[in-house]
């Protein structure tokens, strides 16, 4: 299989912009089937009104009624210091976009098209950040053809959001829904202009909520909306509505191995883009918290290295030193599951719930310590502009014993490699091979115990049961590896 890329929704001078993430794809089919059986024939009473579905709805007055307020928004955007357009030697549609282009200082500026929609009578507009973040003049187009100079309020890359006004009052402006009751299988209508071609309107269903999709530090703080309605280039910022037409979103990406919509769009939920455009409004920035802690996801072997059945939770593989987890606590082993009342399923859940907190507010986190659950309060600190970068995932376990060569390090090579550990690993073999470990970790722990010597390492296998997790640092990352002993 190819690989899949997320792409931002604007379009620039006709090509399609930023890849924001690879991911690799899944299986494209899947099969089932199933034998007939004999079966005694039983009455089933009827399903509930509520339950059937009785046709197609009609989208037509909530576009009468709403799709004034959307408008259609065009950049110009400041020349490239390179001169190389969007994108740079790493864009992959580089080598089309700046074939027979002339010399850096004679490249004209460029253009690009997305969506937004007014959020006030007064002239203020939400659209997506990537759209006019590096803009040096931005038009807001409304539908009755009126044209308006934007000035740009702020703008928040973290979460894809921007607020802009236009000198204008008495516009249209939306209403808003509430995300946490979207459930999929809804109804979700988009309205932009994708390519250009103003006011589209699109239909689908909700897919998911509560999607993450990393960005360039491995961590997130969205939770999208995943839709089917058909979204391209130029829906950048465009709203993404619920049946009562109320806005449920901020369009703002697509998966796709061409650029164009193949299926899968994903908006922003709009409490938290009204969060944002609230800070943006009273600050200019948005400030958002920490905790100090990196986290992993849970794979069935860990969680069963860890006495959970399930897996669950983020899982805390360092803990930065000074911080409000460490302050609290808080050490590699332990589990997240959740704050302040609200669950956390995976490590992508944590960034998003913490983000979001007042920074210096107090937080009651659920914690899986020692194999049993507990609670500590943590008092949050306010995420600076480069966020602490969250652990990579541990790869898959093997079985057998642990096959470990390991020796101890030397004072200077702990100084060179930045580490706390003890520990080198000089060769594996067996199920330590088979679970991804490599000559030149450094072994700092086993299911949460620290181990300083080889003896250590030997004590706390021994007292394992069929798996362990083993706390190893690589570069400049700590990672739990579920190893499998059989």
């Amino acid at each position: 299989m190819g690989s899949m890329r997320t792409w931002s929704l604007a379009a620039v001078a006709g090509i399609f912009v930023v890849v924001v993430a690879h991911q690799r794809s899944s299986a494209d089919t899947a099969q089932s089937a199933s034998a007939p059986v004999a079966a005694t024939v039983v009455p089933i009473s009827p399903a509930p009104a509520a339950a059937r579905v009785t046709g197609l709805p009609d989208f037509t007055q909530l576009v009468a009624e709403s799709g004034a307020a959307v408008v259609n928004i065009s950049v110009t955007e400041k020349p490239s210091k390179s001169g190389m357009g969007q994108g740079g030697d790493e864009d992959p549609l580089s080598q089309f976009f700046h074939r027979n282009m002339p010399s850096p200082e004679k490249t004209p500026p460029s253009h690009g098209i997305g969506s937004g929609f007014i959020v006030s009578a007064d002239g203020y507009v939400l659209t997506n950040a990537h759209v006019v973040a590096d803009a040096s003049e931005v038009t807001v187009k409304l539908t009755d053809r009126r044209e308006f100079a934007a000035k740009v309020i702020g703008v928040d890359k973290r979460s894809d959001v921007a607020l802009i006004k236009i000198a204008a009052t008495g516009l249209p402006f939306v209403h808003f829904g509430d995300p946490t009751k979207i459930k999929p299988g809804q109804w979700a209508i988009a309205i932009g202009s994708p390519f250009g071609f103003e006011n589209s309107v699109t239909a689908g269903v909700v897919s998911a909520t509560g999607r993450t999709l990393p960005d360039d530090s491995n961590s997130s703080y969205v939770p999208f909306i995943q839709t089917d309605a058909a979204v391209n280039p130029g829906n950048s910022g465009g709203p993404l509505f619920n049946v009562d037409g109320q806005v449920i979103g901020i369009n703002s990406q697509i998966y796709s191995r061409t650029g164009g919509y193949m299926g899968m769009s994903f908006a922003i939920p709009i409490d938290v883009a009204l969060s944002v455009k609230d800070q943006l409004l009273k600050n200019g920035k948005v400030n958002r918290s920490r905790i100090g802690v990196a986290v992993q996801d849970l794979s069935q072997p860990l969680a069963l290295s860890f006495g959970l059945t399930t897996p669950h939770g983020a899982l805390v593989s360092a803990v930065e030193p000074g911080s409000p987890g460490e302050k609290a606590g808080l050490k590699p082993g332990d589990i997240i599951t959740s704050v302040n009342g609200r669950n956390i399923d995976h490590s992508w859940d944590l960034p998003a719930v913490i983000s979001q907190l007042t920074p210096g507010s107090e937080a009651k986190i659920g914690l899986w310590h020692d194999k049993k659950a507990t609670d500590v309060m943590i008092r949050t600190v306010l995420l600076e502009d480069k966020p602490a970068e969250a652990a990579k995932n541990a790869g898959e376990d093997g079985g057998g014993k642990l096959g470990l060569a390991v020796r101890p390090l030397k004072p200077d090579e702990q100084q060179e490699l930045h580490t706390k550990g003890r520990l080198v690993v000089e060769d594996v073999t067996g199920p330590a091979l088979a679970a991804g470990l490599q000559a030149g970790d450094v072994v700092l722990g086993v299911n949460g115990a620290y181990v300083a010597t080889v003896a250590d390492l030997k004590r706390e296998v021994a007292r394992a049961g069929h798996s362990i997790a083993l706390l190893i640092q690589r570069e400049d990352a700590q990672i739990y590896v579920p190893v499998d002993l059989g």
